[in-house]
């Protein structure tokens, strides 16, 4: 799906906050590729589930034919620095729900563009009446635990000993859910 773009200016930086293009499929790439290195609070290690920029390219035009998915990105004059994907789901016992993931590049964290991918989201899946939004975070990342409570979602559970990361410990995933509002 596609919704409208918005521009955001935070401490004399202003980026723009829209659905994705096909043409960033190439920079989305090399993006994922690059946040992976960058922290360990996403799933995967650098190079790991690599996807190449025509597997962007099928991503984006699927996500923007369907109605319960979406793609957003985040630029600064073009520079893609971040994004953010609602996915639906097919099935209809799960059809009212969809599950949030998002990245932003580390040197622009603090700017509150994964907060603004976040409402965008957010408003899009009020509009269209989804239900649940559903959403992993590492115990660890309590910066974002907080962002998302900010924003109306609860602790459902925890994953115990879920992740293993770099210093061969285990780390527990926390399960965050947000429900519609009832108007």
């Amino acid at each position: 799906m596609i919704i409208a773009e918005n521009i955001f200016t935070v401490r004399d930086l202003t980026y723009r906050i829209r659905s994705a293009a096909i043409g960033d499929a190439k920079q989305l790439s090399a993006l994922r590729l690059k946040i992976d290195g960058e922290t360990e609070y996403l799933d995967r290690e650098p190079g790991e589930a690599f996807l190449h920029e025509k597997d962007f390219e099928v991503l984006i035009q699927e996500d923007t034919k369907q109605s319960r998915h979406l793609f957003l990105v985040a630029d600064i004059e073009g520079d893609i620095v971040g994004f953010s994907r609602c996915e639906g789901h097919s099935l209809k016992r799960f059809a009212h729900k969809v599950t949030f993931g998002v990245a932003i590049r580390k040197d622009v964290w603090g700017y509150h563009i994964g907060k603004e991918l976040l409402a965008a989201s957010i408003d899009w899946a009020d509009q269209q009446g989804i239900q649940k939004m559903s959403l992993e975070v590492l115990e660890t990342n309590q910066k974002a635990i907080r962002l998302y409570e900010h924003h109306g979602f609860l602790i459902e559970g925890v994953l115990k000993n879920d992740k293993r990361l770099a210093d061969g410990l285990y780390y527990n995933t926390v399960v965050m859910g947000r429900q519609r509002p009832r108007f």
